[in-house]
């Protein structure tokens, strides 16, 4: 059993973790617009009222992750059936033997092509943001800290689930070429709301612990949403990001754009 088999059975299963958090509070932001139409169903008579609006891309959400978790459980599936003992199912082995490249490939097919075309941030859009800005962690769970920077998307690869991204921003590499390439999982990228699509941006509360780019850099550190409610969808945050102290301890307020901010992954590391 090699360990890259294991790193990506790991990664898959911190995935399908993520996403059933995350149909968690879909679910009960749905159920809380429920019980808000039903105390008041006149507001949706009221001009500019966009409480359907929102619930149907709430519903829709939720059938994008649903379909999400299924997808990455069948990859996990797939990926235990590959480590499995070879000599211990002598019927199986024949089995796979002439078809498991086919089915791998039909497989793959599958699993995109049940996904709603709405799904801007899970598995199909990751086949349509080529050239797109994405939050990638680039130390594939090296180094005592995760780091994540903003990164180009220049290809994915939807059988292996990997991507190769570009970082940007001139480095200090020895060979002083500045632009890094580097291939990551699935897991480890997470697209950024869009910019003129600010319906699909999630809602962050007070105190909500989030991962966002810290102002004038490409890097995303851990913050804490202190503002309230936003009034527009459009409007910005105002983080406090970790270890960001000034000479008197205190930590500073920092405005982001909401298409810079995203959920902070499970188990992060800083």
């Amino acid at each position: 059993m090699s360990s890259p088999d294991i790193n990506g059975i790991l990664d898959n299963s911190k995935e399908l973790d993520r996403l059933r958090k995350e149909q968690e509070e879909v679910l009960t932001e749905i159920n809380k617009m429920h019980k808000k139409l039903q105390q008041t169903p006149e507001m949706v008579e009221k001009p500019g009222d966009t409480s359907l609006t929102k619930l149907k891309n709430l519903y829709s959400h939720a059938k994008d992750l649903s379909e999400l978790e299924v997808s990455v459980s069948n990859i996990l599936v797939s990926q235990l059936d590959a480590l499995l003992p070879s000599g211990t199912q002598g019927q199986q082995r024949r089995r796979v033997e002439g078809s498991e490249q086919k089915r791998k490939r039909m497989k793959t097919d599958s699993e995109i092509s049940r996904l709603s075309p709405s799904m801007r941030t899970h598995i199909e859009a990751y086949t349509t943001i080529k050239g797109e800005q994405v939050a990638a962690k680039v130390n594939a769970g090296d180094g005592d800290k995760d780091e994540w920077f903003v990164v180009k998307v220049m290809h994915f690869d939807k059988e292996t689930k990997e991507f190769e991204v570009l970082d940007e921003e001139p480095g200090d590499d020895e060979e002083g070429t500045g632009q890094r390439r580097y291939k990551v999982p699935l897991s480890a990228i997470i697209p950024f709301p869009k910019k003129n699509d600010p319906l699909s941006a999630p809602d962050f509360p007070h105190g909500r612990h989030v991962l966002a780019v810290y102002p004038g850099t490409t890097a995303l550190y851990k913050a804490t949403v202190v503002n309230g409610p936003r009034k527009r969808k459009t409007d910005d945050y105002l983080l406090e990001f970790d270890d960001d102290e000034e000479e008197d301890g205190s930590l500073p307020k920092r405005e982001v754009p909401f298409h810079k901010v995203v959920a902070l992954p499970e188990g992060h590391r800083q």
